[in-house]
């Protein structure tokens, strides 16, 4: 066991920071603070090149960080890496299932790997082909495999030393929608098996649907933290209704702050964003209002986390 002071969350880091040497240097990561809790799925929520990934990439031995600490379980990564990786798994961003080798081999050589018997390797192996779905694709090769199965494999490959920590990158990146949704059924299942979840997503709907809680990242920096929930209350709205409008908006905007429930106005791309606690009635009064305007279209939502993160940085999610 090693003699680093147990860390508050099975993953803890404080202070993290990483700067990639260059003309001008990178900040990759600008001094993040974060616990994970055992058992509990928490997400990375951001833009690409949010700093996401290598904030990932420290807490899995990959990269070492310029100032800070991560440690995994108690583990200082930097100062025993070795034993760090034995209580993670890691399914990165792009597929690394060794291609010579078949589903079986590929989920029983990373048993052995990590120290199991070969009957053990075996019987495991047996037993996440089972739980994955991927018994009657034990003998094919990974390109024979959809992206969604390979990523099945990969996440089953992972966890076959049974880690207590899963770091998962964009895990559903290329994927189509029925193979992402098969790839959230699988993690939330992990979920109830008490394995804790960490993973990086640009994608909203992925973090609301499968995080407990979850930092949105932007330059390199944790903007806020909460359960998806409470994120999407922040806003101060229960509704939101998007007009795409001909005319200039900005004598519209105090129009609109008056109308009974309004809690705020945002300028769009295509024209304003109205913000409601209430939407009772308040429809056709927008209606009313915007017409002059050139009112084109009008769509109702509610709050999501993407509407969080346009409050907190001024643009949109993908940028």
């Amino acid at each position: 066991m090693s003699s680093d002071i147990q860390s508050p969350g099975i993953v803890s880091l404080r202070g993290l920071r990483k700067v990639y040497d260059g003309k001008p240097p990178v900040v990759a990561v600008d001094g993040i603070d974060l616990d994970v809790r055992e058992g509990e799925i928490y997400g990375l929520l951001g833009p690409n090149g949010a700093g996401k990934t290598t904030t990932i990439s420290v807490c899995t031995t990959r990269v070492l960080p310029t100032a800070g600490t991560a440690h995994i379980a108690g583990i200082d990564v930097v100062r025993n890496p070795s034993e760090a990786r034995r209580f993670m798994g890691v399914v990165p961003q792009y597929n690394t299932l060794e291609r010579a080798c078949t589903v079986a081999e590929n989920i029983q050589f990373h048993c052995l790997y990590f120290g199991f018997s070969k009957a053990e390797a075996k019987a495991r192996t047996a037993e996440l082909l089972d739980q994955f779905h991927l018994s009657e694709r034990a003998g094919s090769y990974p390109a024979q495999l959809s992206g969604g199965l390979a990523q099945r494999v990969q996440i089953a490959r992972a966890i076959a030393h049974r880690p207590r920590v899963l770091f998962l990158d964009e895990p559903s990146a290329g994927l189509d929608p029925q193979s992402r949704i098969a790839m959230w059924e699988a993690v939330q299942r992990l979920h109830t098996e008490g394995i804790t979840v960490v993973l990086t997503t640009h994608y909203m709907e992925e973090a609301d649907e499968l995080c407990d809680r979850l930092s949105i990242v932007d330059n390199g920096r944790v903007l806020v933290e909460d359960t998806p929930q409470a994120l999407k209350n922040s806003v101060g709205a229960s509704t939101l209704y998007e007009l795409d409008l001909r005319e200039p908006t900005e004598s519209l905007v105090p129009l609109l702050k008056a109308l009974p429930h309004v809690t705020g106005v945002e300028t769009t791309p295509k024209g304003l964003r109205v913000m409601a606690g209430n939407a009772d009635g308040l429809l056709p009064q927008v209606v009313t209002a915007a017409t002059p305007y050139g009112l084109k279209d009008l769509s109702i939502t509610e709050p999501t986390l993407e509407t969080v993160f346009i409050r907190l940085t001024g643009r949109d999610l993908r940028e």
